[in-house]
């Protein structure tokens, strides 16, 4: 609240007046968010300055200016400075004597501000004009957010109540209003209790010390207690209404809960799944190694099978040699010859057999490179998008060089705009030094021109002038060389700053040098990376051809895994379905909930018209009542009048009878 304080002192002083002491001592006793001013006598500049302050502060939720003693002016000032406020939710005004201005000013600000909820302008006189509070009621119609408001002892007659329930029909967010001790009356009591049947929120009203009979007081407090219970009821429905929807609050997170298990459950057998596919790439390794390993014993049988057919024919060659040496033995060359011949025929199905099954692992073995083939071109057209990338990268980086060539042409701009300022600085600095020598020289001869009067007018005393006189010229010039001295070392000061502004550049250059050849450094690294791409796409070119026999006898694998994943999903999907039938349960309920609530609303609606109605009859049987009561009044008056002038006659009969009577005259006295 010090800032508060100073800001007041500073306005003060620049409206020409002084700060009140009382004021700036309530500032410095300031709680927090309550400005208390009350017995203080408040004058207009000080009014004008708390409004201005008003206008910016936004710390207030109190303000008490009770009995202060303001003029309409001041009152305004204030007023205004509070219609643009957006905290202040207490206003004390009671015992100002406002009038037709102060109820002007409170219509404005009760139009503008939304924020004020209790007003007190208890001890005015605002029901003295007609016209200016009938604005001030216009205004008390068209407020959201007031809610209490005391208007005690403000001269407030009929017309005023007029106005007052006009205000009341159409406001809703008033409360309390309190009215006592003014001048009412019975026509006023008439027009506020006609009033309230089209007011649900008003439900304090005090009409004591206005003259008002007892029957309007009493139709007022049932109107009173009419509100508060439409008001208990209309809070008990909010509260209904809130615990429902707490209740639905609720069965949503409980949902979401449940909806989030779900997803857990399903991360947790997609997780099951990634371990098992690994499990399944171990086993397809395995059997890579079992299928390698067959390789190497077929190649092996094709090693001893072209042994065998050298061997066999070294043997028909050694017996074509041995022909003539074995004739005596024909016969069992025969037989035998048979019998190799038998098993020669056996060998060459057999090697038939062993060739078709090497032609069909032959076409497999092609269909398996046309593959590996493809996947080589998918490789190659992938290395094609790095290199394509790589270009990108490379036009990326003529960006970066251009961007930073131009960042250096800024910041060069910028250096000679820096320049610029600090030479219109220094330009500045001798002007302004220019100006005090001009001034100081003025005043200089400005004193020499007094001195020169002094010493025309007083020859006796020249001597002690041209001593001062010296002394005077000694400090000009002492002020002077200190002048220039400031001046020396704000020019210091200036080429100081030029020269760390210009360091703090030429850094910035060199951040950015650095930045440069740290792209460079970058695009050579992704060249040496699309290089070891190219030399890993050669290698997974020899390792894709083990890979495509494997993935084969994986498929299987996973159809069968894929047919558990759908037997899974179809499961969750089905236990989805249930809980939303559950929740469409409870979405039911809570619908038959609200019906409910809905009839009972309607129930109550139907009550108070009901009730309503039944007011009214009263209401007109009271008014057949009062016209009967005031027949009756009239009846009597006469009746009085007729018997009042019979007992006239009858006076003046007996005054005359006794007048003219014998007795008086013998008897006068008597």
């Amino acid at each position: 609240m010090e800032e508060f304080q100073h800001s007041y002192s500073r306005l003060c002083k620049e409206s020409g007046s002084e700060p009140q002491e009382t004021v700036l001592q309530q500032l410095q006793e300031l709680p927090r968010g309550r400005l208390d001013l009350a017995t203080q006598s408040l004058t207009v500049d000080t009014c004008r300055a708390l409004g201005k302050l008003l206008q910016k502060e936004v710390l207030l939720t109190e303000l008490i200016l009770s009995d202060c003693m303001l003029s309409e002016e001041g009152a305004t000032l204030l007023l205004q400075g509070l219609c643009a406020h957006t905290v202040v939710r207490f206003l004390d005004l009671k015992g100002n004597n406002l009038q037709a201005a102060g109820a002007e000013a409170l219509g404005q600000l009760l139009r503008q501000n939304k924020s004020i909820q209790s007003l007190t302008l208890e001890w005015n006189n605002l029901g003295t004009w007609e016209d200016a509070f009938a604005t001030f009621c216009g205004a008390l119609a068209g407020n959201g957010t007031l809610r209490q408001l005391d208007l005690r002892n403000n001269q407030i007659s009929h017309k005023g109540a007029e106005e007052l329930a006009l205000a009341l029909t159409c406001n809703a967010s008033l409360q309390q209003l309190d009215l006592r001790w003014n001048s009412i009356g019975l026509l006023g009591g008439r027009a506020l209790v006609n009033s309230l049947p089209r007011n649900r929120t008003l439900w304090r009203l005090e009409l004591a010390g206005n003259n008002i009979p007892g029957d309007i007081l009493r139709a007022v407090e049932q109107a009173m207690d009419h509100n508060q219970e439409r008001q208990t009821t209309s809070r008990e429905n909010q509260a209904r209404t809130h615990v429902l929807s707490k209740e639905v609050k609720h069965l949503q997170e409980e949902k979401s809960r449940q909806f989030l298990d779900l997803m857990e459950t399903i991360d947790k057998q997609r997780k099951e799944m990634a371990r098992s596919s690994r499990a399944s790439a171990a086993c397809v390794g395995q059997l890579q190694e079992a299928l390698n390993e067959r390789h190497s014993i077929i190649n092996a049988l094709k090693a001893k099978l072209q042994m065998a057919e050298a061997a066999l024919a070294l043997s028909e060659q050694k017996a074509q040699g041995l022909g003539e040496l074995l004739a005596t033995a024909e016969q069992e060359q025969r037989n035998l010859a048979q019998r190799q011949a038998k098993e020669h025929r056996m060998e060459q199905q057999e090697a038939a057999e062993r060739e078709f099954k090497l032609l069909r692992d032959l076409s497999a073995a092609n269909e398996k490179n046309l593959l590996l083939q493809n996947q080589v071109d998918e490789l190659e057209r992938k290395v094609r998008a790095q290199q394509e990338q790589l270009f990108l990268a490379r036009q990326e980086l003529s960006n970066t060089t251009a961007e930073l060539k131009m960042r250096a042409n800024q910041a060069e701009e910028r250096l000679e705009l820096e320049k610029k300022r600090s030479r219109q600085s220094l330009e500045d600095l001798e002007q302004l030094r220019a100006k005090e020598v001009e001034h100081m020289t003025r005043h200089l001869e400005e004193s020499e021109r007094a001195m020169q009067d002094r010493v025309q007018r007083l020859e006796a005393s020249r001597l002690s002038l041209e001593e001062e006189l010296s002394r005077v010229k000694a400090a000009a010039l002492s002020e002077r060389g200190q002048a220039e001295e400031e001046l020396i070392k704000a020019k210091n000061q200036v080429r100081l700053e030029e020269r760390q502004h210009l360091a703090h550049l030429e850094e910035k250059l060199r951040l950015q040098a650095q930045a440069r050849d740290e792209a460079q450094s970058a695009c050579l690294q992704q060249r040496q990376t699309v290089a070891e791409a190219q030399a890993r796409a050669s290698q997974l070119g020899l390792q894709v051809e083990g890979l495509r026999r494997r993935l084969e006898e994986l498929q299987q694998e996973l159809s069968n895994k894929d047919q558990e994943k759908v037997a899974e999903v179809t499961r969750v999907r089905v236990e989805l379905h249930e809980q939303n039938g559950r929740l469409q349960a409870e979405l039911t309920a809570q619908e038959a909930l609200k019906e409910k609530v809905a009839a009972l609303e309607r129930r109550l609606k139907v009550i108070a018209g009901d009730h309503r109605e039944a007011l009214l009859d009263r209401e007109s049987e009271n008014a057949s009542l009062r016209e009967k009561l005031r027949l009756k009044e009239a009846e009597i008056a006469r009746i009085r009048e007729e018997e009042a002038q019979r007992a006239g006659f009858l006076q003046n009969a007996v005054l005359a009878y006794v007048q003219g009577s014998p007795l008086r005259a013998v008897n006068p006295q008597k």
